[in-house]
């Protein structure tokens, strides 16, 4: 589906096959490298790969937005969005939905998961409107944007709010937002859980959770802050777990949460690469990667690059030498305020630089559906955090492009 849809604004992952499980065995502890740097474990040879071409299944609804079973002013504003159909996710979770059924959806970024959810909680509050009905909780700061700009919109007009509370903000500010009515509260679970145990923020009231991109926010090690947050949750009723991959040693955790679920995919739920052309650049002794790397930009097909570093002071000091030599560079990790962030990204997004240096933290961040290429700056410490980050390309049924250094 295009933008007639009501999708977050993001585009379809394509589907992919299933990488041989070899390749998920090289988890072991990284290795110690000279003093205070780690090697890691990786085998190069994991690393290169031929994109296999998938076809993408267009999906398309038989009911347009209008013949939806949800109110006519909530109707109206999604037409006004310029949405005319509803996305698979959508189309299949949304009566479900509207009984209050606990969901366990699993789909790609960019299926719509967003309107999915949040078509229905607008729905139930234009009949109730109760404070502090609905929490959503994201592993990152960039969706919780995202997920509140999505919400603005739909609601638009029809007396329904929201809050945003991410860390890297003044909590001040937060303090005062509580201060106000409001019917859903979007966050990531460490300002969450920072506000809460400040008497602020009482989980007790809510009676709706969704849990989006629940596999980032476990591999982020959230793991213990939202079983804490739940567990605070007495009055909570409905629960909605998004999640684009489904890992079997999540499945004990998932049965706890969820009562009861319906259960839509629509993707496999395997996490891999296979849409990606992926390549290593192999260093000669003594070879100057910098120079390497210069070259490589230096080719116009490299129009919009992710490259990833390890730590942060190597993504300040690479990116400084990138815009030294001419290339519009920026970074986003985790010593930037939130505004640096956002500023960085959106200037990424809208093609103001060619390249974004970042550290893990913007593999599990950020969504730009036109990344060319995604460039390994150092060989990832853990195959997951590989898939994660080459994932950030090769979106929409398209063919990504991956390159690690690889040093002798």
């Amino acid at each position: 589906m295009q933008n007639n849809s009501f999708r977050n604004k993001k585009n379809n992952s394509a589907n992919a096959g299933s990488r041989p499980k070899a390749s998920f065995r090289n988890k072991k502890r990284p290795q110690q490298q000279g003093r205070g740097q780690k090697k890691s474990n990786l085998d190069p040879s994991l690393l290169i790969k031929k994109a296999t071409q998938v076809a993408v299944k267009n999906y398309e609804s038989k009911r347009l937005i209008t013949e939806l079973p949800i109110s006519p002013n909530l109707k109206e504003c999604l037409v006004a969005k310029g949405f005319k159909r509803p996305t698979e996710i959508q189309d299949r979770t949304l009566e479900a939905l509207l009984e209050k059924r606990d969901l366990l959806g699993i789909a790609q970024t960019g299926t719509g998961k967003t309107g999915a959810f949040l078509v229905p909680i607008i729905e139930h509050l234009l009949d109730h409107k109760q404070k502090n009905f609905a929490l959503v909780m994201v592993p990152t700061r960039e969706l919780a944007t995202q997920v509140e700009e999505e919400f603005q919109s739909m609601a638009k007009g029809l007396g329904i709010y929201s809050a945003c509370f991410i860390g890297g903000t003044n909590i001040n500010k937060d303090i005062n937002t509580l201060k106000r009515a409001s019917h859903v509260i979007i966050g990531t679970p460490g300002r969450l859980l920072d506000l809460h145990n400040r008497k602020f923020l009482d989980f007790g009231r809510f009676n709706t959770l969704v849990l989006d991109e629940f596999d980032r926010m476990l591999d982020m090690g959230f793991v213990h802050d939202v079983k804490r947050i739940m567990g605070s949750m007495h009055k909570r009723k409905h629960t909605l777990l998004f999640s684009a991959t489904l890992d079997k040693t999540q499945e004990a955790l998932i049965v706890d949460i969820l009562h009861n679920p319906v259960t839509v995919k629509v993707s496999a739920g395997d996490s891999t690469g296979d849409h990606i052309n992926q390549d290593i650049i192999r260093l000669k002794p003594g070879e100057d990667k910098f120079k390497v790397l210069n070259e490589m930009l230096s080719n116009q097909e490299f129009q919009k690059v992710l490259l990833f570093e390890e730590t942060k002071h190597k993504a300040n000091r690479l990116c400084g030498k990138l815009n030294k030599v001419g290339i519009s560079s920026d970074q986003i990790h985790g010593n930037k305020s939130q505004n640096a962030r956002q500023r960085a990204l959106n200037s990424f997004k809208q093609g103001k630089i060619r390249v974004l240096v970042a550290t893990d933290v913007a593999a599990r961040g950020i969504d730009v559906s036109d990344v060319t290429h995604v460039i390994n700056y150092q060989v990832p410490m853990t195959f997951d955090s590989y898939i994660h980050r080459i994932g950030r390309t090769g979106r929409a049924g398209k063919t990504g492009k991956a390159f690690t250094f690889v040093e002798a």
